[in-house]
């Protein structure tokens, strides 16, 4: 089974690049303080840390 991860949006992506717009609505983040679940890749990690600064990642327990 895959391992997943949850991440949360706890900055607004208002006066940050587009492209940092487009990686939160790929996460599938809309609005602040929502939190998604995924499964944990690659891929996924990259593009969490093209936005650290904007999300928050938890392990689920």
């Amino acid at each position: 089974m895959a391992k997943k991860i949850k991440i949360t949006q706890i900055k607004s992506s208002i006066g940050y690049k587009q492209k940092a717009k487009l990686t939160l609505k790929a996460l599938g983040l809309r609005k602040m303080h929502q939190t998604v679940e995924h499964s944990d890749s690659d891929t996924l990690r990259g593009m969490i840390n093209r936005v650290n600064y904007l999300v928050k990642i938890e392990e689920p327990s």
